[in-house]
């Protein structure tokens, strides 16, 4: 009766397939420190960025290297696709989805040049950020290889 009430997790699936990784290992003390919120990152195999939730894409950064899909529980995740690739000038990227698109986990948002990140970028890890520490009590994070259908983090 008592966990008739209780909120299910919010579960998050990579949204590339790659090694997750601690956040920790990201070459950027914003990021490294959990300055953006915490998560996980992932070192990608391919350049296909699909939504890691069932939501809405609440933001889309003029340069594509990063977006943001807002849960209908509330809880924003931010899939920052490399390092200073801000600075790329959307070079390196496709847009595949708009802002305000309703998407399922698994749909294609961002098609990536993991090359060209390469070679002009800090890096090309990317951060998986959920900002607001407010809106959930823990954060459970999964390690290791992945395809764009496994759970990398449950946020309670």
């Amino acid at each position: 009766m008592f966990g008739l009430f209780s909120k299910k997790p919010l579960i998050i699936t990579s949204p590339v397939n790659g090694t997750v990784v601690e956040l920790q290992a990201t070459n950027d003390e914003v990021f490294a420190n959990n300055l953006a919120g915490d998560g996980v990152a992932i070192i990608p195999s391919d350049g296909d960025f699909v939504s890691p939730i069932d939501g809405v894409i609440s933001k889309i950064f003029d340069t594509n290297h990063a977006f943001i899909i807002k849960s209908k529980q509330g809880i924003e995740v931010t899939v920052h696709i490399g390092i200073d690739t801000v600075y790329l000038d959307s070079k390196a990227f496709e847009r595949i989805a708009k802002e305000g698109d309703s998407v399922k986990a698994g749909d294609l948002i961002i098609r990536a040049d993991l090359e060209y990140i390469h070679d002009n970028a800090k890096e090309i890890i990317t951060p998986i950020i959920i900002a607001d520490e407010k809106s959930y009590k823990s954060i459970e994070k999964s390690f290791g290889k992945v395809t764009k259908d496994m759970t990398i983090m449950e946020v309670k």
